[in-house]
C-alpha cells in the first residue's frame, strides 16, 4: 500500500470513528472535540424520544436510525463481495420504523453498533477502489453526519442537548 493510499484510509478511519464514537483526540473534523459521538448520544436516549415526532408531518430518531442502519448494511454487504446489494434497495421501507418500544429500540441501537463497528473494519479493508467504491466511502461519512445533524435537530425541538458532551 502506498502512502496516498495509507493516508486516505485513515482519513476515513478518523472520519467514521469520529461520527460514530466522538471524537478520538483533541483533534475533530466534524464533531466538536469532547462530543459523544451518535452511538453513545443514541444509547442514551429512550424508546419514547426516539419515537416521538418533532412536529407533524416530520420523522422521528427512530426512522433515522433504522434509515442509517439500512445503508450501512448494504455498504456491509457490498464490502463482504456481495455484487449490487443497492440493486433490491428498498430505501423507502428503510423509513417506515417511526415507533419503537424499549426492547425495539436497544436492539435497533445495538445492531447500528454491530454494523458501524463492521463498516470501519471493512472501509479500512476494501481493496477494490474505483469511481463507485470511493466515492460511496466518502458519503457513508457524509450521509451519517446528515443524520447526526437531523437527529440533533429532533431533539433540540424536544428542549434536549442536541451537542452533548
Amino acid at each position: 500500500m502506498d502512502d496516498k493510499h495509507a493516508m486516505w484510509l485513515r482519513a476515513v478511519d478518523t472520519l467514521l470513528v469520529e461520527l460514530f464514537d466522538g471524537p478520538p483526540s483533541e483533534m475533530a473534523f466534524i464533531l466538536n472535540v469532547g462530543d459523544m459521538g451518535l452511538l453513545r448520544q443514541l444509547e442514551s436516549l429512550d424508546a419514547k424520544t426516539a419515537s416521538t415526532r418533532p412536529m407533524p408531518g416530520q420523522t422521528t430518531i427512530a426512522a433515522h436510525v433504522d434509515h442509517v442502519l439500512y445503508g450501512i448494511t448494504l455498504l456491509n454487504r457490498a464490502a463482504d463481495g456481495e455484487p449490487n446489494p443497492w440493486a433490491t434497495a428498498d430505501w423507502e421501507a428503510s423509513w417506515r420504523r417511526t415507533t419503537v418500544d424499549d426492547a425495539e429500540w436497544r436492539i435497533l441501537v445495538a445492531r447500528l453498533r454491530t454494523a458501524a463497528e463492521a463498516w470501519k473494519r471493512n472501509a479500512q479493508t476494501w481493496s477494490q477502489w474505483d469511481d463507485i467504491t470511493a466515492p460511496g466511502v466518502l458519503s457513508s461519512v457524509a450521509h451519517t453526519a446528515y443524520h447526526i445533524g437531523a437527529i440533533r435537530q429532533i431533539l433540540a425541538a424536544a428542549g434536549q442537548n442536541h451537542a452533548p458532551r
